[in-house]
């Protein structure tokens, strides 16, 4: 050991005591890395959930370096006064040369302790939308939804956001808490259609296809109901009527999976489709203008829009 010392010495010019004290953290870095290979190979043999086994790849990062830092920092600054004292004017430093990095440094602090979100949320932070894919020191990752996609289905592009945006944008978990959403499907049929037996029909085909998740949310209600206060009479679909220029509107309204909605929707749109066109009753509006010509004097065309 003495004589590496001394070669590095004779090489670099470096003090015995500084010498020591790169070897002394370099294998502090070398044992820490090992650790955490080990326990990776682990986690990666033992584990099959791919969620946790990106949680331990992410916590274990996060322990060997703040562990790193304490233990090199010991190494380096003998003394708790002068290690006090240097950390006081480096962070008075970094804070004004480096405020957003910072902030989004504290970011990410809150966002694991008030567990605002994880990775496989959905959420909304402003004006971008998307599933959480990756949480890291500066910054997060989303794999974007809607945008120019219909239904809030993932567009394919992955989006860095800053840390620090939690604390000036408003911020919408879709997975917290209840983990449903209410979606609604607006149906027109003409005001000659039978519009009763079309509710009819489309109460059955709710009923049909989304009834099972009244379940589901009612005990995801209760649950949340524990931190949050929230409060819903009503969990099954139901459809509402309303009247609009060009016919009675029937609004399917259910609760379902965020992840889920356009696959729903297309299954209910399907059912729809199928079950109309049985009953010659039924039949769907749409905006029409009329308008006289007066060059034919009681003549009338209909115009469609």
């Amino acid at each position: 050991m003495n004589n590496i010392i001394q070669w590095i010495n004779d090489l670099t010019g470096f003090s015995n005591a500084t010498i020591e004290k790169l070897l002394d953290s370099i294998a502090i870095i070398f044992f820490l890395w090992l650790i955490r290979f080990i326990v990776i190979k682990i986690v990666h043999k033992k584990v099959s959930d791919l969620q946790i086994r990106y949680k331990w790849q992410k916590n274990s990062i996060y322990f060997a370096v703040v562990f790193g830092i304490i233990l090199i920092s010991r190494e380096w600054f003998k003394g708790i006064q002068y290690l006090t004292t240097y950390f006081g004017l480096l962070s008075a430093g970094l804070a004004i040369a480096l405020k957003d990095i910072i902030e989004s440094m504290v970011g990410w602090a809150f966002i694991l302790w008030r567990n605002l979100f994880t990775v496989g949320d959905r959420i909304q932070i402003g004006d971008y939308k998307g599933d959480i894919v990756d949480i890291r020191l500066f910054k997060f990752t989303l794999l974007e939804i809607g945008n120019w996609v219909d239904a809030e289905q993932s567009t394919g592009r992955l989006m860095d956001i800053p840390n620090n945006m939690v604390f000036t944008h408003v911020l919408a978990n879709y997975s917290k808490g209840f983990e449903f959403i209410w979606n609604e499907i607006p149906i027109l049929v003409t005001f000659e259609s039978d519009w009763k037996k079309a509710k009819s029909i489309l109460s059955e085909i709710a009923n049909h296809n989304v009834e099972h998740l009244s379940k589901s949310a009612e005990e995801k209600i209760k649950s949340a109901n524990k931190k949050f206060l929230i409060s819903y009479k009503n969990y099954k679909p139901i459809v509402y009527t309303s009247i609009k220029d060009s016919g009675v509107m029937l609004t399917i309204r259910y609760l379902i999976d965020p992840k889920k909605r356009r696959g729903s929707e297309q299954a209910i749109m399907e059912h729809i489709l199928t079950e109309f066109s049985k009953h010659d009753n039924i039949d769907f509006a749409y905006p029409t203008q009329r308008f006289y010509n007066n060059l034919n004097e009681g003549k009338q065309s209909i115009k469609h829009e």
